[in-house]
This record gives C-alpha cells, structure tokens and sequence, in this order.
C-alpha cells in the first residue's frame, strides 16, 4: 500500500499513530468521513489521515496527566 505523509505531520510515526486510532474508531462504529471501495478500516484510515480528514492535537506532558 503506497501512501503520501501531509505536510502537516512531522513524522512517519505520527502519521501511522492518527491513522491507526482513526483506524479504532471506524471498528467500533464510527461513520467513514470517505466513500471508498474497500471498507478495511486501516485502508480507509490511512486515505482519511491523507486527507487531512482526522483532525488531531500533540499535547504536552502536562495535558496528559489530566487526561489520566
């Protein structure tokens, strides 16, 4: 599977890291925000990130620790 890394992210990593927690949301149910073909969640994850479809936020160690 070939994909393009926006410009928005800094790296491969992140990149993969949204896709596979978008990835989890399209198994428990959450609407695909593309109509593609394949309905793998991964596959439609990817091209969702790709995008730009899957807003995300980097938070800081502190925000984190309010989370928990």
């Amino acid at each position: 599977m070939n994909f393009k890394i926006p410009k928005e992210f800094d790296s491969k990593f992140r990149f993969i890291l949204v896709a596979a927690e978008r990835a989890k949301q399209l198994q428990n149910g959450a609407p695909a925000r593309l109509e593609l073909d394949s309905r793998k969640p991964a596959f439609v994850a990817i091209r969702e990130v790709e995008k730009n479809l899957v807003p995300y936020a980097i938070l800081e160690k502190e925000d984190t620790e309010e989370i928990e």
